[in-house]
């Protein structure tokens, strides 16, 4: 196999042009067999095969400086960079990332988790290039529905009118998890379905050009120059890119290695801002049969030869799946509400709500921000809108959520997936955060359920709340009860929390998911003579003051556990409340603690900082040593 002989990009520039699509062939199956087992995101890194072999063929890495976005694209990048022999540890514990990471290889440029970071972290290598008087080329391969989000057209618009030495590879594949949405996806599928554009311009230039040379003359050239601009404007295919600064190439296909390299030879003679457009199919080669695209972007481990995933042990439903049914359901019995995601309908379990009632979904792209502030625009005309969005991803919009929506107090639900410890996503993925930046937002509610029909109810409840926006968090996990069906269950009441055990030594105060932890954890301490109270404190914000205060006054200990970082969390915002209506009370919080984390299975990243009934059980009985845990 040549595969086998492939250290680094070096070892296929060597090889002759011939044997490289052969490469090509043998970096597809090895992705489709390894992912097999490890499971991760096959779709997009089947597209880009054989455009990462024409890139390590064409440019020097890492001297040129191969910027990916989305990282992941960037499988068969690991593969032809030195990793291949790693990459049955990919998204495993102590393995290859799923994503592409500076520490993890000289070739990977710059982190990418998120959609849309690589043109402007190009353009900020080109400038210190420049600055530094270096010289080498600066590549920025942007794709897979990154063209939905703002970013890169801030960067687009900054690159173009510098005129620095910059390639950006639009890789198109019409997708990002889910079909692009937008005008620009259309403008990029006119652009496919036009190549006589192409051909005139070229035709048109060559022709100026040649009069150009042979009659001569200043205002000639001017003359000639000026047409060719019109004729462009007229009839290119690239005239966004043009018009923002860019020399346009394409399209070319995307898994015609020639007529890529052909392509790279030409533009890396030239300077200033280019962009090269290739057309690619996400998931090419991939052997399922079903003809929806989504489910060629991230599969569980599935079988090889057929692609159909393989058997796992039944249980609950997921979080997702049971949000996305139980907004379907009450969207039957409240017509006034909207769904609306940021390219995630299967992620976040709106495809539900959308085959159900597809003129209430709105699907606005890789667009967080502007899914917020849409939203906002939505609850000024009395809709309400319900926003699903990751919350690694909902970081985004952080201005909008306050500028946009807190401070006019408009009804915004927010329903927060991956919330807490995201498992083989890793770092770039981790859900730790929303807790602390919502609880910081004012006028905001923030709430988390302890299992499906508490999450159904907070979702009645965040309807009926008037006054201002709403937030709901759940994990990527299974939830740990079937869900009822949504009629059979109550909206919780407004800023309430629940007691789930009277004890008489410390309380336990647990939100979400960690309540069966929690209760774990009491069933443990039992067996050392200590009762403990355990609280759902389903609503952090605003937090039951009726139930805290009692809690102060009859316990010394009160132990908050939460899934996301202790750093301005929910234990955080309850100690400093209990320092001034309790000062005697000491309060102990149990989260994630500052640091990032590395990709593992969810439930070994929560035993690894406590978050489970062993860990908070050990932690109490620290405590128990330190002070005597009576009944005042």
């Amino acid at each position: 196999m040549i595969l086998e002989t492939i250290r680094s990009p070096d070892d296929v520039k060597a090889l002759p042009h011939d044997q490289l699509q052969e490469l090509a062939d043998e970096v597809r199956q090895r992705l489709i067999e390894v992912v097999s087992l490890t499971g991760g995101h096959i779709g997009a890194g089947l597209g880009v095969v054989e455009l990462t072999v024409a890139l390590c063929a064409a440019f020097d890495s890492p001297r040129d400086k191969i910027v990916w976005d989305v990282g992941h694209q960037g499988y068969p990048w690991k593969i032809l960079t030195g990793r291949n022999d790693r990459l049955h540890t990919l998204r495993q514990q102590g393995g290859l990332s799923g994503f592409l990471r500076r520490d993890e290889s000289e070739h990977d440029q710059f982190g990418a988790g998120h959609a849309g970071t690589a043109l402007s972290a190009a353009y900020g290598m080109a400038a210190a290039r420049d600055l530094k008087g270096d010289k080498f080329a600066v590549v920025a391969v942007v794709g897979d529905g990154a063209m939905t989000c703002g970013l890169p057209y801030e960067a687009l618009n900054n690159a173009g009118d510098s005129g620095r030495d910059i390639i950006v590879v639009l890789n198109d594949n019409g997708m990002s998890i889910a079909p692009n949405v937008g005008a620009i996806s259309k403008y990029f599928g006119s652009i496919i379905a036009s190549p006589i554009g192409v051909r005139m311009r070229e035709r048109v230039k060559h022709v100026i050009e040649r009069a150009s040379h042979l009659i001569g003359g200043k205002k000639l050239v001017d003359f000639a120059k000026n047409v060719e601009e019109s004729i462009k404007n007229l009839w290119s295919p690239g005239m966004l890119f043009e018009e923002l600064g860019f020399r346009y190439f394409g399209p070319i296909d995307g898994h015609n290695i020639a007529a890529m390299l052909h392509t790279f030879d030409i533009v890396k003679t030239l300077e200033g801002p280019r962009v090269v457009h290739v057309i690619t199919e996400k998931g090419k080669g991939f052997p399922l049969p079903e003809p929806d695209l989504e489910k060629y972007h991230a599969r569980a481990p599935y079988d090889p030869v057929t692609g159909k995933l393989r058997p796992v042990n039944p249980g609950p439903p997921q979080w997702t799946k049971v949000f996305g049914e139980a907004l379907t359901q009450l969207a039957a019995e409240d017509a006034n509400f909207v769904t609306i995601t940021a390219a995630m309908p299967s992620g976040t379990g709106t495809n539900i709500f959308q085959k159900k009632w597809p003129d209430r979904f709105f699907d606005v792209g890789i667009a967080e921000a502007h899914a917020t502030t849409f939203a906002a625009g939505l609850a000024t005309q009395g809709v309400r809108p319900i926003v699903a969005i990751y919350s690694t991803f909902l970081q985004r919009a952080y201005d909008s959520i306050i500028h946009d929506v807190a401070i006019q107090k408009l009804p915004v639900i927010f329903c927060v997936d991956r919330a807490g410890m995201v498992g083989e996503d890793g770092q770039t993925h981790m859900g730790l955060y929303d807790i602390a930046y919502m609880l910081a937002v004012p006028h905001m509610t923030v709430t988390a359920p302890k299992d499906a029909a508490e999450m159904i109810g907070l979702l009645r409840c965040a309807l009926a709340h008037k006054d201002g926006p709403f937030s709901i968090r759940y994990p990527r996990d299974k939830a740990p009860t079937e869900a009822p069906p949504a009629a059979e269950v109550p909206t919780i009441p407004y800023g309430t929390w629940e007691l789930l055990r009277k004890g008489k030594d410390c309380a336990i105060v647990a939100s979400g998911v960690m309540c069966k932890p929690a209760l774990d954890a009491a069933d443990a301490l039992a067996t050392d003579g200590l009762a403990p109270t355990v609280v759902n404190a389903r609503f952090i914000k605003p937090m039951d003051r009726e139930m805290l205060d009692a809690l102060a006054r009859d316990h010394k200990l009160l132990v908050t556990v939460e899934d996301g970082t202790v750093v301005n969390g929910f234990g955080a915002a309850l100690a400093a409340l209990v320092q001034t209506t309790a000062p005697d009370c000491r309060v102990v919080a149990l989260g994630v603690p500052d640091r990032t984390y590395e990709h593992a299975p969810r439930a070994q990243q929560l035993a690894d900082v406590g978050l489970t009934g062993e860990g908070i059980a050990a932690r109490i009985r620290a405590l128990a040593a330190e002070e005597s845990l009576t009944t005042r």
